[in-house]
């Protein structure tokens, strides 16, 4: 008689445990449930901030143009370089954006945002030609340019300013009109992360981002065109700001020669806040655009609970040095766990 053995079934892991596992350790939920605590706790204070007529849509629209740049500041950052000038080019294009409709009677809508985004990238390509051929650090290159694009800025609108009625009406109705009481602009700042997030998941080049920020002398003998992804992601920097600029017109109408002084700080904070580590190769640009949010809120929470103007800036400023500290504790410990991984192998 023959016994025939059957083997135990086989445990399948559960798809949805994986998945909420996943997402309760990333980085991005942290930020996520501090936004939500915020936003809950300022409600409580004054349900005005969410219930009031303008109170959900500027809870949504407020953060919208910032997400855009912080998303390319955050492609940035993950290379291990940073974009200090993108609130001058978000400004310098907003004023393009402004004389197009001025000069050109009846240029239609769709080739003033073609002449921003294409202007903002020619802007990060000059960025990054520098930083990739110059072998200077971002950082300084950057600074050099916010000033430059900013004194150009100065220098071509000088006293002038851009009114909202030098603009068409059904531009400035993408800055303040809505689809299911969700803003305009909010619904392109949120396509765009989509596109962004896809492509730096799925993409060769996305992923190749990451390598370079991890390891830049690594990835250059491992055979990744590092020179070009560096161009590449300033490029993105400089189209999404100028994508921005555009919609800054939109949204405010009136323009002048300092329009997006502060986005730079603001969208590096936002990164750093979101996940994105400052030394490069890790985050998501899904962090980015939480923090961007999460940190435009906080601005507009605060004075409501009764907080100084003084002490809002200092707790931004707690928020962005508490997540590069948390950020370079988690890499040690990351570090020491691969140490203590080798040392078990070897043994």
């Amino acid at each position: 008689m023959t016994t025939t053995l059957t083997p135990p079934p086989t445990r399948t892991p559960n798809a949805f445990a994986h998945g909420l596992g996943t997402f309760l350790r990333a980085r991005e939920t942290g930020i996520l449930i501090a936004l939500v605590l915020v936003v809950l706790v300022t409600t409580v204070k004054n349900p005005n901030f969410i219930f009031s007529a303008d109170g959900w849509r500027d809870l949504l629209l407020t953060p919208s143009i910032l997400v855009l740049v912080a998303v390319g500041q955050a492609i940035v950052i993950i290379t291990r370089s940073v974009d200090l000038s993108v609130g001058s080019i978000l400004g310098l294009t907003a004023y393009l954006t402004g004389r197009l409709f001025l000069d050109l009677q009846g240029i239609p809508i769709i080739v003033v945002f073609l002449a921003g985004i294409v202007f903002g990238g020619l802007l990060g390509v000059i960025n990054g030609m520098l930083v990739a051929y110059a072998k200077v650090p971002a950082l300084v290159i950057t600074l050099g340019t916010l000033y430059a694009y900013r004194g150009i800025n100065v220098l071509w609108a000088g006293s002038d300013r851009i009114n909202a009625s030098d603009m068409p009406k059904d531009f400035l109705a993408l800055g303040t009109g809505s689809i299911l009481s969700i803003p305009l602009l909010t619904i392109i700042a949120l396509v765009v992360l989509i596109v962004a997030a896809w492509y730096m998941k799925n993409i060769r080049g996305g992923r190749e981002f990451y390598a370079i920020g991890s390891d830049p002398a690594a990835a250059e003998l491992y055979g990744l065109k590092v020179t070009k992804r560096i161009i590449i992601a300033f490029i993105a920097s400089g189209a999404l700001s100028g994508l921005a600029g555009v919609l800054y017109a939109a949204r405010y109408g009136t323009i002048n020669s300092q329009a997006g002084s502060g986005f730079e700080l603001d969208a590096v904070g936002a990164a750093v806040i979101g996940g994105v580590a400052i030394f490069g190769g890790s985050g998501t640009v899904w962090g980015a655009a939480i923090g961007a949010v999460l940190l435009l809120t906080i601005n507009r929470a605060l004075p409501i609970i009764g907080v100084p103007d003084f002490w809002q800036r200092a707790v931004v400023g707690v928020l962005i040095i508490g997540a590069i500290v948390l950020d370079r504790l988690l890499a040690l410990r990351q570090s020491r766990k691969l140490l203590e991984a080798r040392e078990y192998s070897d043994d």
